[in-house]
């Protein structure tokens, strides 16, 4: 008699479809069942992996807050180069197109949710110390530094809630040229 495994579906994969269902909907569109049928599961796996919805909710705010933290500082000076590439790199990896619909979700759910805001607050607050961090390798002027990182971050989360035209300039040439500005001695 051949026995065949019970394949199940990995607790990571949850998650994933979890935060893609997220940046595509929001919170609300986080539905076990969904999410089971998207991943052509039943949905009596979830509960092998999770307690509850909100226990995979946490679970996809740990997921992100790592991917966006984490891995992109690890990637970054793991790259090296000087404080303006590593600007530069730290920005596009992100606010890549992976993790920017997640980001801009997570914005949009804290709005509504204290717990989901203060976990945003402290990715916020990592992101801005390191941008301080490499700023101040441009610049010995505090002042000068906190404009810079706050006018940084300001600009590469505000530039996809802009629908404004740039003159003869195409939107990425606007922002590039923005980036160069302040990037600049």
């Amino acid at each position: 008699m051949t026995m065949v495994a019970i394949t199940r579906t990995p607790r990571d994969r949850w998650v994933e479809e979890g935060l893609r269902a997220l940046a595509a909907g929001g919170p609300d569109a986080v539905r076990v069942e969904v999410l089971a049928q998207a991943l052509g599961v039943t949905k009596g796996g979830f509960y092998g992996h999770f307690a509850d919805r909100r226990a995979l909710l946490e679970e996809m705010l740990d997921s992100w807050e790592r991917m966006s933290t984490d891995e992109v500082l690890e990637r970054v000076e793991r790259h090296g180069g000087d404080a303006r590439a590593k600007i530069r790199l730290a920005g596009a990896l992100t606010f890549s197109p992976d993790l920017l619909p997640i980001d801009l979700a997570i914005r949009d759910w804290a709005r509504r949710d204290p717990a989901v805001a203060e976990r945003l607050r402290r990715v916020d607050n990592r992101r801005m110390d390191y941008l301080r961090l490499l700023f101040g390798a441009i610049s010995s002027s505090e002042e000068e530094v906190e404009a810079r990182s706050m006018l940084a971050f300001s600009l590469v989360i505000g530039h996809h809630f802009m629908a404004a035209d740039h003159g003869a300039r195409s939107h990425a040439d606007a922002l590039d040229l923005a980036a160069r500005w302040l990037l600049a001695q």
